[in-house]
């Protein structure tokens, strides 16, 4: 068991002690230090197997090599440093200041609070514009206005007032008004109190006190205001600031009650829970895999919902965190595989954790790829959207060969990986599309590099040069610009999860990567062929195209693959010796 223990770490042994491996089971004893502290303080880490990373209150570095996890947790003082008060920007105070103002010209009497995840950041001493004003005792567009009056009795200029209609679907309880302040876009809307019908995730809203607002809100640490009139944070369930220290998620009410009135704030527990690095309370925890939640979570949120979510934590930091969270809490069923019948061949049990192994395993390979420096596929960092598609591919890797019937059209029957992002996710066409794009060409590229790597890789006669230009030029030409995400992702299909680290992996999507651009394939589908369609058309004597010009089309292509050098006059020769040849033999 490697371990750290009373060590001060620079930034570059914190790297280096990261590429060493921590073997499962056992507890670590390390002291770490988060971007924005200060002081080292000291933390215990389980690392608990299969089961996951265990322990409270603090963030975790590295991940798993093989079957074992490497890394160590960055320990915080009861999880997290939190600003004893915020600290307003220069903007901020002249947004509150006209606000107040406002206040005081027409004598009102109404109490500003700036709710929910601003007031969350600034204490994390993270800036944030998204800036939700909770108004006492009147209307978010009623206010709006008399800040405009307020603006033009001294002279500046006014704002156009948007108004957001409520839409519950959306999670939209209360009209919210919406204007620029100080050139910033502030959103106004009354405290509320909520009440559930029992089979909807869509409560009965009125007007309510701020503690009332405090406790109906998902979480403690979202439910924290900063009071504009007494320049104050108000902590209303006594336990946002204390969990946010500690680096908890809970629930204000109780968790089985807050989750069956609306159990997609389960997904959020979690989609925050990886964000931050915090640590989902046992009671939380307990009430999110209870039968009855999880039955809530399917009957009582729409899919878009559901999908909404997901794409939220494929997006953030710590997407396998998100992921291992909800297979831990017997949430993947109910998510991605619930709406789904018949599935061939059926499913194992714990196809969940199987899932998720193959996500963790890939991600952890992109890493180290994309920090390598060696080549300049490393110039090219991934966008946001192309590890979203990644993070969602490795996801359904292990979904790949099945298939089950549409859930309304039973005839059709398509992969699972389709159904779960049309059906269960409700996520773009274009990413049900991609995603079986990267598993196809993952599967290909370990053919590609066994070709690459295999005991012929050093050969250099043109023969194999050629196929080697000709197998992976057919295969980018396929997967175009998406081709170094299918590479890394078929580096979980290229070794058994348990059999290779996370370097030898990378290692090896950088061997082909290397390869592939000496052979100068980086971008083969942008090229333009040396003989388009109407022109294979013409050398065949046809007047329109079909079966036998788009196998010559395939044809030319892999010549020309296979000839990076040669000429127009090069290949119509070929051509005329190839075609002479087959003519002679019909």
């Amino acid at each position: 068991m490697a371990c750290v223990s009373s060590l001060s770490l620079s930034l570059s042994s914190l790297r280096l002690w990261m590429r060493c491996r921590a073997y499962r089971p056992a507890v670590c004893v390390c002291r770490g230090v988060a971007a924005t502290q200060k002081t080292w303080v000291f933390g215990i880490l389980s690392l608990g197997g299969r089961e996951g990373l265990r322990g409270r209150g603090f963030g975790v570095i590295g991940g798993r090599r093989g079957g074992s996890w490497r890394g160590l947790c960055v320990g915080k003082e009861m999880g997290v440093e939190v600003m004893d008060t915020v600290q307003l920007t220069e903007v901020e105070e002249k947004i509150f200041g006209v606000l107040v103002a406002t206040l005081q010209h027409f004598g009102l009497e109404t109490e500003l609070r700036v709710a929910g995840g601003w007031v969350r950041d600034k204490l994390l001493g993270k800036d944030s514009n998204d800036i939700d004003i909770a108004l006492d005792n009147m209307l978010g567009k009623q206010f709006c206005e008399k800040v405009n009056e307020y603006l033009t009795s001294i002279g500046e200029e006014t704002s156009g007032v948007g108004v957001i209609e409520s839409n519950p679907e959306q999670s939209k309880h209360l009209e919210t008004a919406t204007m620029r302040v100080k050139g910033v876009w502030v959103d106004f809307v009354n405290l509320r109190a909520e009440t559930y019908a029992q089979n909807s995730r869509i409560p009965t809203m009125e007007f309510g006190t701020a503690e009332q607002d405090a406790l109906r809100r998902d979480l403690t640490i979202n439910s924290m205001f900063y009071n504009i009139n007494k320049r104050c944070v108000e902590d209303l369930t006594s336990r946002g600031l204390k969990d946010l220290k500690a680096g908890f998620i809970r629930t204000p009410l109780p968790s089985k009650e807050t989750f069956l009135d609306d159990p997609l704030r389960v997904m959020r527990a979690v989609r925050f829970g990886a964000r931050f690095g915090f640590v989902l309370d046992d009671e939380l925890r307990k009430a999110a895999s209870c039968d009855e939640v999880k039955a809530a979570l399917g009957e009582k949120v729409s899919r878009e919902r559901i999908g909404h979510e997901v794409d939220l934590m494929l997006m953030g930091t710590k997407p396998n965190t998100a992921m291992r969270n909800l297979e831990q809490l017997q949430l993947f069923p109910v998510i991605f595989t619930s709406i789904l019948t018949d599935i061939k061949p059926p499913l194992e049990e714990n196809i969940g954790r199987l899932c998720v192994d193959y996500m963790e395993a890939a991600g952890y390979v992109l890493v180290e790829f994309e920090g390598d420096t060696s080549t300049a596929g490393a110039q090219a960092k991934f966008t946001t959207e192309e590890r979203r598609l990644f993070h969602l591919a490795s996801l359904l890797l292990p979904l790949r060969h099945t298939t089950a019937p549409h859930p309304e059209k039973k005839k059709n029957v398509l992969p699972v990986p389709e159904l779960i992002i049309k059906e269960s996710l409700k996520l773009k066409s274009d990413d049900a599309k991609k995603v079986l794009q990267l598993h196809t060409a993952a599967e290909q590229f370990v053919n590609i590099t066994e070709m690459f790597l295999g005991e012929e890789h050093e050969r250099i006669d043109e023969d194999f040069q050629a196929e080697k230009r000709v197998q992976a030029g057919l295969l980018l030409g396929d997967i175009k610009s998406l081709w170094r995400l299918a590479l890394v992702l078929s580096s979980v299909l290229h070794f058994p999860l348990d059999e290779a680290s996370v370097t030898e992996r990378a290692n090896c999507c950088l061997i082909v990567e290397s390869n592939i651009l000496k052979l100068g394939l980086e971008s083969v589908w942008t090229r333009k062929p040396l003989f388009d369609g109407r022109k294979v058309m013409s050398l065949l004597g046809l007047q329109k195209g079909g079966p036998l010009v788009k196998e010559w089309m395939g044809r030319f292509h892999k010549w020309e693959l296979a000839h990076p050098e040669g000429t127009e006059e090069q290949c119509l020769e070929w051509f005329q010796e190839v075609h002479a040849k087959r003519q002679k033999l019909q």
